[in-house]
Formats: structure tokens, sequence, C-alpha cells
């Protein structure tokens, strides 16, 4: 490509061009108004353009420290003020430009919408919170709250469908209205004939410019910036249109001619006004093409005008903007880094430092990007102190990044020696520990929050802590006894997370003051979808190591020692903010409920004690008696027994639990009091249960809102089920009422709207199914009732095939996302797990409509609710429509249908069921076994995941072998399942039969290994990302459950058999890792090496977790080489690699008697089982500390141009200047510093005119550290012509020859 100048433009402003008709032309992406006519003038320029006023500025649109793509002048004192044309317009053609005002329709419909929402949510609460009250007491306000929140959907509707329609209209509008747009400013009157056909040819002109040759336009828009004395909206759209040139045409840009081009640029920053030299630096960075390129740009004196647009006032904010994205754009060329000069990074540090400049932000995060690409570049000029104030008091957005930055240099030796370990981490922690009052502070203690849980959730920053005995986190945890209720919630919810403790359900009743023994009926919480994974939790699942619980384990041990336990004590004590209160006693039990499972005997069998609070001295026996010690030691109690009700066990405790459950379930028999612990039992007499239906006030009113539902509830589920009870409700009108409630014609149930209270409505119906569906007389009355039948009618009116029509149907997507009326899918569900309710299906015709619905392709939420209601356990036509869906259905129900079955697939084998081939666990291996061919894969991932899963178990490994699944096609994808397969005989054989074993083997060996240090370190990094409210996961989550689990390796499944451990050894590639270890255990300076010892560290640790492959260890002594990494390898994240693989090796017995022999405490469940938490003797083993050496860095050197000439010494009044302005670097001397050099001013300011004394001081500013607001006011004391004559390179004599 030939240049993009053309020979004429050798001389910018050497000729006296007449202007051309097209001066004014728009360029796409400018936001520049319509600029004034041309003021044609031919004089040259004596020495430098002026472009523009200095006082003009940009459009307001473009917000002080964004990221502006364009720049524009809205407002010009020189430019003559122009007409108001609307008016014309609607008198002359009669139309309007409506763009403006649908803009406002549209958001005066979305203010009104958002209102509408919060009356709604409000209403929502209120009514929440009336009905678990009185109703007799609440009945006028539930009614208020009901009629409101109604009103409210009705209005939120109303708005939607009119914001809809304003849409519409204005998109119908959008065509002709910028032919209109046109066609009032063509035949416009208060406009001369010249110029209307001037702007013609611009029009004209504008469209040949899309089409026109790019060096064509480049080189005719730089003609057109020659041009003298023009406003700055001249320059500034032509500006923007190269920029926007650059970004149409990427290639152009490699071929400037820069000769000419950078002449146009310089000159453009050099120009007195803000917005003119803004654009010069857009175009420019927009030019950069390679490192050469910026060494040009910088030969052009960049680095000067860069300096002084950053120590320029507020009033400059877009060229400052611009000067500092000009520094960025160095960030995004190929070793442009290494062309930042010294004395730009200090401008940006001075920019960085100043806390109350509008670009700080900025500034910081540019210093943070360069810090983590070259980090002595950034100490040299003093960057680390304004990125540590930054994360100290918390107004940075981004504290979790600096976080990470400084953890990066903490890793290391050589990088830990630029900074001070202990000091820069330490600082987030400081704002808690101040005295000064924290109320306004609350974002900034956020973020610092924020930050000190990436701190204590990573190895570089749990050593950087502890280079002061953790007392940094010792003053954290003394800060609960700050009266300070929002700091100690902050610190409270930080425990919450770093300890990884999930709060249970019934958290946020308890905390509002409601007594725990409520919560006695929902202790079969452990049978909700996500918590059947306790069942199979057997010896398959102790192998399934948790690094983050390992981690926390740990952290918990730290957290003992700075005192937490106690500081819990005391907080409990304090009885001012009940839910405070309440909050902390349950930390505090939940602290001691881990501490007794994950941490060592020795260590959490004085922690019960509470020796806080149970005070042993006998001084203080008589506060033991006190009401508020027994009353919190009641309710801590109380805690503990609610948690152990309501959570699921844990890794080794469950796996008792479940035996014991299996082995009562296996020897019950199928009574109605088994089923279900109801507050009333199967043999109530008939009186009281007449009572109690009475009671209910389903008798005594038809108004449902009247019913106590829970009492409702507990009848049906209790002596409901009693065909005698059954009879005598039949006999009344409670059976009457409350089936007519559910019929969907009644309107009760099906126009109820869909909120949480609500729910209550669901939970009961699907009971009274089931419990009618228990006796012979409940099969009658459902068969003789409406209910179903009117059912099957509003489902017909959405099949297609079934000639039954509706304007209005039941189950249109509006009613099933608003009311409940999706939720008679759950009560159809109930029916379906029963062999007499599914007669009843077939009966209605419904499943022959539930075949016509999974065809439907535009409801996806009526056939998602379908399939997830519905209960798969018998076999029957149902699987089959399963089936369908998951092989003829759309991508979106295939992906929620493979994943519906997870919870089928992990389900337990009964010891006395017919065979494996009819279990229902079977029966969804087999489907989810070909879903791995669907075509998408993503479908085939989610079924991999599943059945990775379910291979927990020996029983489901074993029948997906049978099942041969052909993995090939999936690659990556299938290779995890493809691993589990190895860790049994049969599933050994079938690979090696494939020939996989040996190839899988040697992949491996050769690099996979690498990888997965990677695949474990990313699912460490998200699985430790601060979560201050963590929902309960949903039931097709299945990336959060899996974080923190050990990933499988192929070298821990090859040695759960004989046959592995054989190949193994035969291999001779544990010996290879073995050697490795032991020869580069030191390794701290090559990336490569140490990747290549962490795979070996993992590698190893997986065959020590297994029993078969533990003896490897002790053969090759390969655990004291282990413990040595742990207590002396220089970077952080390798010791914690090493920390876990020891918990791995505890995992074996073998391991575990190995490290108890080396005074390493591994914690075990109540069967003597390792749970993989390994614990050092001393925390100084884990974190030494460190010697304090201070590091001398080189002096900064200065790049910013060649040296100044020597000083002369003679002259005492320069050497004066020079001296105050390094003390104008020292707050203590600046401000007479300040004083000085005015009165040298004053005096002779003839040096204030000299280049020499203007190069001298720009180097003083490379090599100090001088706040943003004495540059400025150093600056301001040279002329600006001084400036020019730098950058231009003229000396005092060039100047003195003028």
């Amino acid at each position: 490509m030939t240049s993009s100048l053309t020979p004429r433009q050798g001389n910018p402003f050497g000729h006296k061009r007449s202007a051309s008709t097209k001066d004014e032309q728009e360029t796409r992406g400018g936001l520049a108004p319509p600029p004034p006519r041309q003021v044609k003038d031919s004089r040259s320029m004596s020495n430098i353009t002026t472009f523009g006023p200095r006082t003009a500025s940009l459009a307001n649109s473009v917000a002080p420290g964004s990221f502006s793509s364009t720049l524009t002048q809205t407002n010009n004192s020189r430019v003559p003020l122009r007409p108001e044309l609307t008016s014309y317009a609607a008198t002359a053609d009669g139309q309007f430009d409506e763009a403006t005002a649908s803009e406002r329709r549209q958001a005066d419909y979305r203010d009104k919408i958002n209102k509408e929402m919060k009356i709604k949510v409000g209403a929502e609460n209120m009514l929440a919170v009336l009905l678990s009250k009185n109703p007799k007491q609440t009945k006028d306000q539930r009614l208020r709250a009901e009629s409101e929140l109604g009103a409210s959907n009705q209005k939120i509707a109303s708005l939607q469908s009119q914001l809809q329609d304003e849409i519409d209209r204005s998109r119908r509008a959008a065509a002709p209205a910028q032919n209109r747009l046109s066609q009032i400013f063509r035949g416009s009157p208060l406009r001369s004939p010249s110029r209307q056909s001037q702007e013609a040819e611009e029009e004209q002109d504008a469209g040949d410019t899309e089409t026109a040759s790019p060096t064509f336009v480049l080189s005719e828009t730089l003609q057109e910036l020659e041009r003298e004395n023009r406003q700055a909206d001249y320059y500034v759209h032509r500006a923007n249109g190269i920029a926007e040139l650059f970004k149409r045409n990427p290639t152009l840009k490699y071929d400037l001619a820069w000769s000419i081009f950078g002449v146009r640029v310089q000159t453009m920053m050099l120009s007195d006004s803000k917005e003119v030299s803004a654009a010069g630096y857009r175009v420019t960075r927009h030019a950069f093409a390679d490192r050469k390129s910026l060494q040009t740009v910088r030969s052009l004196q960049t680095d000067v005008l860069v300096i002084d647009s950053l120590a320029k006032d507020s009033k400059a904010t877009i060229e400052r903007e611009q000067a500092l994205k000009f520094v960025r754009a160095f960030l995004d060329v190929k070793d442009g880094i290494k062309e930042l000069s010294n004395g730009v990074l200090r401008a940006v540090v001075a920019v960085a430092e100043h806390y109350e400049d509008r670009l700080r932000n900025i500034a910081v995060l540019t210093l943070a990007e360069i810090l983590i690409r070259d980090p002595l570049l950034v100490v040299r000029a003093g960057g680390i102190t304004p990125l540590y104030e930054a994360l100290k008091d918390g107004s940075y957005p981004g504290s979790d990044s600096l976080v990470s930055i400084f953890l990066y240099l903490t890793d290391t030796p050589q990088l830990r020696k630029l900074i001070t370990p202990g000091y820069e981490l330490a600082g987030p922690f400081g704002l808690f520990s101040d005295a000064l009052p924290v109320h306004g502070h609350e974002d900034r203690m956020k973020s610092n929050i924020k930050a000190i849980s990436a701190i204590l959730n990573s190895w570089p920053g749990l050593f950087a802590l502890s280079q002061n005995g953790f007392g940094s986190v010792t003053s954290l945890i003394m800060a609960l006894s700050h009266p300070s209720t929002s700091s100690r919630n902050l610190i409270l919810d930080l425990v919450f997370d770093i300890l990884n403790i999930k709060p249970p359900t019934w958290t946020s009743s308890f905390l509002a003051g409601r007594r725990l023994t409520t919560y006695g009926r929902v202790a079969n919480l452990r049978e909700d979808p996500m918590e059947h994974q306790s069942r199979l939790e057997d010896e398959d699942d102790l192998n399934r190591a948790n690094l983050i619980d390992h981690y926390t384990a740990l952290v918990l041990l730290i957290l003992v020692k700075c005192g937490l336990i106690e500081a819990l004590t005391e907080l409990t004590e304090d009885l001012e903010d009940m839910t405070l209160h309440r909050k902390t006693t349950l930390l505090l039990s939940e602290v001691l409920k881990l501490a007794d499972h994950a941490l060592p005997v020795g260590v959490s069998a004085g922690l019960h004690a509470l020796p806080a609070l149970m005070r042993d001295d006998p001084r203080q026996q008589c506060e033991f008696n006190t009401p508020i010690v027994s009353n919190m030691a009641f309710q801590i109690d109380s805690v503990n027994r609610t948690l152990h009700r309501t959570q699921k066990p844990k890794a080794g405790m469950a796996i008792t639990h479940a035996r014991n459950r299996s082995r009562s379930d296996s020897n019950s028999t199928p009574n109605p009091n088994d089923a279900r612990k109801t507050n009333f039992g199967y043999d109530m007499d008939e009186i009281t249960f007449r009572s109690k239906m009475a009671e209910s006030q389903v008798v005594g009113s038809p108004n449902y809102l009247k019913w106590k539902w829970d009492l409702i509830n507990d009848i049906i589920e209790g002596p409901l089920r009693n065909p005698k009870r059954l009879e005598d409700a039949k006999s009344t009108k409670f059976m009457k009422r409350l089936l007519g409630f559910y019929r969907p014609f009644k309107y009760r149930f099906s126009e109820s709207r869909n909120t949480k209270p609500n729910q209550r409505y669901v939970k009961t119906g699907c009971a009274l199914m089931k419990s009618l569906l228990a006796s012979s007389e409940g099969v009658q009355i459902l068969a003789d009732n409406k209910l179903l039948r009117q059912l099957a009618e509003c489902l017909a009116q959405i099949d297609r095939m079934s000639g039954i029509t509706s304007s209005s149907p039941l189950f249109s997507q509006e009613r099933v996302a608003e009311t409940l009326t999706g939720n008679y899918f759950a009560i159809l569900g109930a029916l379906s797990s029963d062999p007499l309710g599914l007669q009843m299906l077939i009966r209605w015709r419904m499943i022959n409509m539930f075949y016509h619905i999974i065809d439907l392709r535009d409801r996806d939420d009526i056939v998602q609710l379908l399939l997830e209601s519905m209960d798969f356990t018998l076999d029957s036509h149902l699987r089959v429509m399963v089936s369908k869906a998951l092989t003829a259905g759309p991508k979106s129900i295939r992906t929620f249908a493979t994943k519906l079955l997870r919870k089928f697939a992990t389900q337990e084998i009964e010891p006395g069921g017919s065979g494996v081939a009819s279990n229902v666990a079977c029966w969804a291996i087999r489907l989810l076994v070909t879903q791995l061919y669907d075509p998408d894969v993503e479908v085939s991932e989610v079924a991999v995941q599943i059945l990775q899963e379910a291979c927990n178990r020996k029983q489901y490994l074993e029948y997906v072998v049978k099942c041969r699944p052909a993995l090939d096609h999936l690659g990556e994808i299938g290779a995890p399942l493809l691993l589990r397969f190895l860790s049994t005989s049969l599933g050994y054989k079938y690979l090696h039969g494939l020939d996989y074993i040996t190839q899988e083997m040697d992949d491996w060996f050769l690099g996979r290994n690498e990888r997965y240090v990677t695949l474990v370190e990313a699912s460490l990094s998200r699985g430790f990302a601060y979560e201050p409210e963590r929902a309960k996961p949903a039931a097709d989550d299945f990336e959060r459950q899996q974080l923190g689990i050990v990933p499988p390796h192929f070298y821990r499944e090859l040695s759960r058999t004989k046959e592995g451990c054989r190949l193994l050894s035969e291999s001779g590639h544990f010996e290879d890792f073995v050697s490795t270890i032991k020869d580069f255990w030191a390794e701290d300076e090559d990336q490569e090496t140490m990747l290549k010892v962490k795979g070996c560290l993992w590698a190893v640790g997986n065959v020590g977790s297994m029993e078969l492959g533990a003896p490897f260890l002790e053969q090759t002594n390969v655990v004291e080489w282990i413990l040595k990494i742990v207590e002396h390898s220089g970077v952080m994240t390798m010791r914690g690699t090493a920390f876990f693989v020891l918990g791995l090796i505890s995992r074996s017995w073998h391991g575990m008697e190995i490290l108890a022999e080396r005074g390493w405490d591994a914690s075990t469940n109540h069967l003597g089982q390792s749970l993989g938490y390994v614990l050092p003797p001393s925390l100084n083993i884990l974190f030494p500390e460190a010697p304090r050496t201070p590091h001398r860095l080189p002096p900064p050197l200065a790049t910013m141009r060649d040296a100044p000439p020597p000083l002369n010494k003679d002259d005492a009044l320069e050497g004066r200047i020079y001296s105050s302005v390094i003390d104008a670097g020292n707050t203590v001397l600046s401000r007479r510093a300040l004083n000085d050099l005015n009165a040298v001013r004053a005096k002779k300011p003839d040096y204030f005119r000299s280049v020499q004394v203007f190069v001298r001081i720009l180097h003083i500013f490379e090599c100090h550290d001088i706040r943003l607001p004495f540059r400025q006011r150093v600056l301001e004391l040279f002329d600006k012509q001084v400036l020019k004559n730098v950058v231009l390179e003229y000396n005092d004599d060039d100047e003195s020859d003028k």
C-alpha cells in the first residue's frame, strides 16, 4: 500500500489554499453541532496555529472522568447564535419530529411501572406479615392489602401494554423522521441560498465519504487541518472523522506518513483550546500500530505535553481525560509499556494521589495495570503509595482488583522485595479499628470487607498477615466490641463467608424473633430435592476431597487463635440489638459445630466449654447464675439442636446417618403414621376431629381467606388419611368446600396471585390428593368431584389436537406467570405418584394431552412445568413422555429435561428391589447415556456431569459401564466420565479393550498434569469469590456444587484397582514425579518449572489418597519433600499446593499414619475415617516470619528526553528555583517554596521564559514526588510560549533571535 499522503502535503501550513465547499463535512461518530460559516482568511501563521479560544467546552453529555468516544463543542462565545427552527418547521410543514417526545413518554411509562412495582412488593410483604397473625384482628388490613395488590398488578399490566405500544409507534416513525428532518432544514428561509447549496454539496460529499478510498479521505482531511484561525469545532470534527476512519479501516494506520500526520497532531495538542488538544490526543492514540509508531510519537515531545495536560486544573477535564487515555493506549500495543517514561508515570501518580481529582480512579486503574506488567516501573515512579491509599480508604470501586495485584506481588520472593509484606495488605483492616465514627462510611466499609475476604481467601494474603503475627486479623475481631451495628454486621457476614457457612433456611425467621420450637415441623428439610445427595455419601464419597473445606479449617484455626470465640461470646451478652444478638448466637453455634467437625480434637476440645461465658473464677461464679448467662447457654443449645435437625450431615457423618436411615426404611412398613410427622395423630377420635374441622373455619365460612391453612394441612396429613375420619369429613361441608376451592372454574385457587404466602395453597392441595389416594373412599370422592374433569377441559384449551378453544384459556402465559394456575401441574404430579392417580389421568385423557403439550414450540413455560411436576417413579406413559422431550424437543427443553433426570439418576438403589434394570435410577441412567449422543454439545455436557455425579456410588458406576457409552465424539467433555470407569475392574477391562488407558496415560504424563493445575486453581478462585448473602442453589446448579472439589485425576482413578496400580508401577511415572519434586522443589523464578512441580504434586497426592496407592509414598519417601515445600518454599502458592496435597494424602489410612508420625493432625469422623483436613502442629510452620531486609531499588532513570545542560553554579537565583521546586514536594515546606518561586518570578521573570529552566524542572518532576496542585502552580509560572518552544525544540538562543 502506498503512502496515505500526497506530495503536496509536504508543508502543512506553508501555502494558502482557498476553502472548499465541504469545509464543514460531518464525519460519522462525531457529536459536534453544525459548524458556523467559514471565515475566509489568507493570512499565514507566524509561529503556531491558534485553533480556538481556551474557554470553549464540550457537550454536557460527556461526564467528567468518563471514557467518551467523541469530542465536540457546544458552547462557544465566538459562534453567533442560531435561531430556533422548530416553530418554523411546525408551521411550514405541519409535522414534528416526535423522537424526543416519544422517548419522554417511554421514560414516563417506565417510571410509573417502577413505582407500581415498589407498591406491589410492599403489598406482598405486608400480606405475608398479616397472614402470619390472627386473621380476625387483621381482616380489614388484609383485605386492603389484597385489593392494593390486585390494583397494582392491573395497573402494571396496563402500563406495560401502553409502553409496548409507544415503542412500536416510535419504531414505525423512525424511518420517515430522518426525511422530515432533512426537509425542515433544506427549505428553511432562515438560511441563505449560498448556505443551502453549500450544505447540499456537503450531504453529497458525506455520502461519497463512505465509498471513497480511505487513503484519499485521510489526505483530504489532513489538508483541511492545514487551515488557520478556524473555530475549535472545525478541527474537532475533522479529528473525529480521522478517528472514525481508523476504526473502520484498522490497516490504514500501518501506512501513515508520520512526517506529515505527526505535525498535524502535534499542532493540535499545542492548541490553546482544550477541545482541540483533546481531539489531538484522541486521533493520535487511534493511530498507534506498533512500538515503532510509539517511538515516533514520543519524538514529537508528547511526554512533555502529557505532563503539562495532566497538571492542569479541573476546567480542562476533557483534555486531561484524553491525555490519560493517550497514556493507557500504550498498554494496548505490544511492548508499548517500555515506552512509558518515568516522567509520564510520575504525572499519572500525581493524579492518583489527589483524592478530589475526577480522574483519580482511572489513574489508579492505569497504575494497577502497569504494575502487573512491569512492577519495577511503577515502584520507581512511586506508584505503590497511591494504590495502597486507594485500597486502604475503600473509596476505589475495584478494591478486589487491587488486592489481587498485591497478592500477585506477595507470592514470589523476587516481586515480594518490591513491597513491604504485611503492610500494604493490612490497609483495609485499619478502617474497622479506627476510632472515627462509621456513619456515612458504609460503602467504604463494604468495599474493605470485600478486600479482606479476598486477602483471607488466598495463600499470599495469609502469609502477608502472618508477618505481624496476624495482628490485623486480631484487630478486626476486636472491632466487634465497637458500638456500631453496621460495622458488627459486616464483620459477622465476613466470618460467615470466609468460613463457608451457609445460613439455614430458617435464618431470616429466627433473626426476626420467632421461636425455634416452631421449626420442629420442618425437620424433614433434608428431603428437599437438593439435599438428596446425603443418600449418596458412602465410601466412594470419602475420596471426593473438598479443598475449600480444608482451607476453611486452616482459616478457622487462625481465627480461633486470634480470639474469635471470645469476641463472639462477649458480643452475645449485648442485648441492646436483639437481631444482632440472635445473629451472633447463630454464628457462634455454627463456628463451634464447624470446629468440632474440622479441627483436631486437641484444639476443639476446649472451645465448647466457652470459658469467656462460663467463668472459672470463684469471685465471678455468681455471674453464671444470672439470667443473661443462663439464657445465652440455653439459646446456643437450642440453635445447635435445630441445626442438627434441619441441616444435612457433613462428609463422614452423613455415611452413618444414611446407613441408619436406609436400614430403618428397609425394616419399616408403609404405615400412614410413619409417612409424615404432624401435630395430629392418625387415630384421632371423632369428637376431636369435628372440633378441629370447625376450628379450621372451612365448615363455618365459604371465604377461604378466613380459613386456617396450617390447621387444614395438619388435618389432611393426619386424621384425614383414616377412612373413618374421611367419612366424617364427607358428611360435612369440609370436603366439598375444600375441593371446590381448587376447582378451576370457581376462580379461587386459579385466580390467587403467585406469591410466596399463597404457596401454602399448593402445598395443601398436593397433600389433599395424596391423602385421598390413600383409601378407596378418597379415590371415590375424587372421581365423583368435578375437579379433574374441569382440569381436563382447561388442558384441552391449550391442546391443539383437542378441537376445544377459548379466547382466554386458563393456562395462558400471563395467568401461569401471575397466578397459581401453573401449580395445577403440581397437584396433577401428586396424582401421578400413585397407580390409582395415573388411572384417573388416563380416564380423563390427560395423558394424551400431555403428549400434545410436549410438542408445543411456543410454550416452553408449560412444558417445563409439566416435566418438573410429574412423578416418574412408576413405569408409565409419563416416562415415554420424558423420552420424547429428551429427543424431539427444542434445545431448551432437552437441556431442562436432562437436568431433571438428576434427582432420579442419583437415587439410592433399594436393597429389596426386583432388579437393577427395573430401578428408577437405572431408568434415568439409560436416558442420560442416550443424551450423550445429543446433537447439541451443551446437552451432552449436562448429561456427562450428571452421570459423573451418579458414579459416586459403585453400583451406579458399574451400571453405567454396562451401558457401554461411546464418548470419543465429546473429547475433553467426556474425559472425566471415562476416568471414573477406571475405578472398577469392570471399567478397567472395558477401557483397556478400547486402548484408552495407555493413550490417556501418555497424555497426562506429557502435559495434562499442567492443565490439571490450572483447572484446580480456577475452581478454587471461583469458590473463594466473595458472596455475603448466599442463596440456596437451584436444582440445576452443578457448577456451584463442584467448586473446590478435587477434579477427577487419571492417576487417582488408576490407583483404585490392583490392575491400575500394577500398570502405574510398571510405567515408572510415579518415580519420575518424585524425582521432579526433589530436583525443583525450591524453584521460585521459572513459571514453567513451578507449574510442572505443581502438576507432579497433584499427581502424587491423588495417588496417595487411595489405599492401594499409599504404599508408593513410603517406597519413595516423597512426603518428606512435600513437607519441605510446605515449610521452606519461597512461593506461597506452591506452599498452598503442597498443603492441599498433604490433605489428599491424609485421606488414606497409610498416609494419615505417615503424617501423624511427623506431628500433623488429621481430622476424623466418628468412625475414625479421615476427612482430609490435616493441620500443622504450629502455624509458624506454614507461616514463618520472613526477615525484614529492605530492598534498594536503582535510582529512577530520566527517560523523558535528553538530559539538560549542566547547571551554572554561579547563578544562585536559578539554583534557588530548583531547590524550591524540590521543596514543593515536601508537605511541610511546600507553602514556603511556592512563595519563594513567586518572589523570584516577580524579580526575574526571564527565568520563567527560559527553555532550559523549564526542562530542568521537568526533570525534577521526573525524579521527585511532586503532588498535583504544586505541579499545576509551578507550571503556571511559565509563559505559554515556553511549552511550545520546548515541544518544537527551540532553545533560548533561537528564541532570542526572534
